[in-house]
């Protein structure tokens, strides 16, 4: 009887024992602590980096950035990624306020007028890419490089005054609140609502389970009845209205709509994403790991600053983390699959 009842113990310890071991391995854990201790490092080294003040300096520009990396990690999950993303988000606020200042347009129509071009310019990307078979990488560095011409030539190269009249845009938009001593910007509102629902998406949707199938095993997936084309259209698509979205929250925010704004973001967002642990050949991806990821390159960037290392030596920090995260990555896949 005591036999059997170690017996039955040890059985219903192991899933949990397994599920414990399971979580350590993971990306987004393994991201998390090397966050924690850079805050730590941080903290030690500037007693402001933990001030109420850059607290709220580091979370005014983190939504923005995390919104596009939304989008960049349902992408890459399914197996493609989208270089246009810092274009859209320089386009999409340049032509609102050009059709509001220049056309006399009401700026919620101008607004909405903004997020059909971004459904346009992702529609365009993943059509090309599915029906035609060109690269992802290809196709998407020269939208990069029409979106970026098309906004340098409306513009003559020079930034536009953003709408800064109080009303309900500013307020949906850009709109600030406190909480203590910190300062918040609607943005943070955003953010969060839409990692909820690309949680929802990516690990109980049916839709989440066609885009690892299709990053996985397209041919796999598609001999399974997924409409992978259709899927992946639709994700260039909603990646493309995330940096437009995320481009017109920092033009109400700063006040200004420059032509050149958004520049290396693709890159930066994709840094977030990878960091975080989603896999860049598609078929993992995960968005808590993809929010550790914006957290610690914003930490980064606001914390080499704050000890007095120059700001031009952000991008050599960035790449010895990106290296060292891709490294333990797959240092810790190849262990679960000896496990």
């Amino acid at each position: 009887m005591v036999q059997a009842v170690m017996t039955i113990a040890a059985e219903d310890d192991a899933p949990r024992a397994k599920g414990r071991s399971s979580l350590l391995r993971s990306p987004q854990f393994s991201s998390f602590i090397i966050l924690v201790v850079l805050l730590a490092v941080f903290a030690l080294a500037d007693a402001n980096f933990l001030s109420p003040l850059n607290i709220s300096n580091m979370m005014a520009f983190l939504p923005e950035l995390g919104i596009i990396a939304l989008g960049m990690t349902l992408l890459l999950t399914a197996g493609e990624f989208d270089l246009s993303v810092g274009a859209v988000f320089g386009l999409a606020p340049v032509v609102v306020m050009l059709l509001v200042q220049n056309g006399g347009w009401d700026i919620g129509v101008a607004l909405l007028a903004g997020l059909v071009l971004c459904i346009a310019i992702g529609a365009i990307n993943g059509v090309i890419v599915t029906k035609i078979g060109i690269s992802s990488f290809l196709v998407t560095l020269s939208m990069l490089l029409v979106v970026r011409g098309a906004a340098l030539y409306i513009t003559q190269g020079f930034p536009l005054k953003s709408w800064d009249q109080p009303g309900f845009f500013v307020t949906l938009l850009a709109g600030s609140f406190n909480v203590g001593s910190f300062r918040f910007y609607t943005s943070l509102w955003w953010f969060i609502g839409l990692s909820l629902f690309a949680i929802y998406i990516l690990r109980y949707a049916k839709l989440g389970n066609w885009i690892s199938a299709i990053g996985s095993n397209r041919n796999a997936a598609v001999a399974r009845g997924v409409p992978a084309d259709a899927v992946k259209i639709w994700l260039f698509i909603a990646t493309s209205v995330l940096a437009g979205l995320a481009g017109m929250i920092s033009a109400f925010r700063i006040s200004a709509a420059s032509p050149v704004a958004g520049t290396g973001y693709e890159l930066e967002v994709i840094a977030m994403v990878v960091v975080g642990g989603t896999a860049l050949t598609g078929g993992r991806g995960t968005i808590l790991g993809t929010i550790v990821g914006a957290l610690m390159l914003r930490a980064i960037r606001n914390g080499i600053v704050l000890i007095g290392v120059p700001g031009l030596a952000y991008n050599i920090f960035v790449g010895l983390i990106i290296l060292a995260m891709l490294i333990l990555h797959a240092l810790l896949q190849k262990n679960a699959a000896r496990s």
